[in-house]
């Protein structure tokens, strides 16, 4: 109720799709002329809502789905907005993330939003293993197309932890998947492509030592990073070491070591 009547006091609504947010205002009979804002036109149309914004206009910021500012050009708008000073306000609404994170059965108490990961797979890789040992549940956003992609790559990098997949929250086919990566993966394999929203909740690491590593180890994935993944010597080490926790600088040595074998 504090939304609607947000939206029909605003002098301009400042929306992703102007289709989409149409049908919002049309059903509850607000008049209020209606801007684009997303991604591919933020840095031309920020200006403008702040040009508005000086001259004491009232715009509400809303998206096509989800809480406007998480993973979306809002945030850029609010920054500017503190730079000088005018006054913003947040009426909260559905987070596809917090959802996620309360449904997937998995602890509460710490939780790191990470977003979308990276679309190359090797690049994918890297980030998850710079997270790895974050002793927090961990919360994706993903698509259909890259889902079973990067179930693989969590599974790989981060171990076959607890994990939920959720989807279509708050809507007619909202689905939440529990189990491990490895069954999950199983699930999502070869099934042809999942729709709707995605967010991928993954628990925390465990807690027992951790795991050792062996020379062996470190070489193995040394070879599959440089050889198999097609990554530099210096992007590979950045990636072992991140992923088992030893020295970057010890990995680098080993990895340029290895290199040179190779080239023999």
């Amino acid at each position: 109720l504090r939304a609607l009547r947000i939206l029909g006091k605003a002098d301009l609504i400042a929306c992703e799709d102007t289709r989409v947010s149409g049908k919002l205002t049309s059903y509850y009979d607000i008049s209020a002329p209606k801007m684009p804002y997303h991604d591919h036109n933020a840095e031309a149309a920020r200006p403008k809502l702040l040009a508005l914004l000086r001259e004491g206009r009232r715009i509400a910021l809303i998206s096509d789905a989800g809480m406007p500012l998480v993973s979306d050009p809002g945030y850029k708008l609010v920054a500017a907005c503190a730079a000088e000073n005018i006054p913003v306000t947040c009426v909260p609404g559905a987070s596809a993330s917090l959802a996620a994170v309360v449904l997937s059965g998995l602890p509460t108490d710490k939780f790191m939003f990470v977003g979308f990961l990276p679309v190359k797979q090797a690049a994918r890789r890297a980030a998850l293993a710079e997270i790895k040992n974050v002793p927090a549940t961990l919360v994706f956003y993903e698509t259909g197309p890259r889902l079973e992609k990067s179930l693989q790559d969590m599974l790989e990098v981060l171990g076959d932890r607890q994990a939920a997949v959720a989807r279509e929250l708050t809507k007619k086919f909202e689905e939440v998947n529990r189990d491990n990566l490895s069954n999950l993966l199983k699930y999502y394999a070869g099934g042809g492509e999942t729709r709707g929203e995605i967010v991928v909740v993954v628990g925390a690491p465990e807690t027992d030592g951790g795991e050792r590593w062996t020379e062996a180890d470190i070489d193995a994935l040394l070879l599959e990073m440089v050889g198999k993944q097609g990554m530099s010597v210096k992007d590979a080490a950045a990636y072992v070491s991140a992923k088992s926790g030893l020295k970057k600088r010890d990995v680098y040595q080993r990895a340029l070591l290895l290199n040179k074998k190779g080239d023999r």
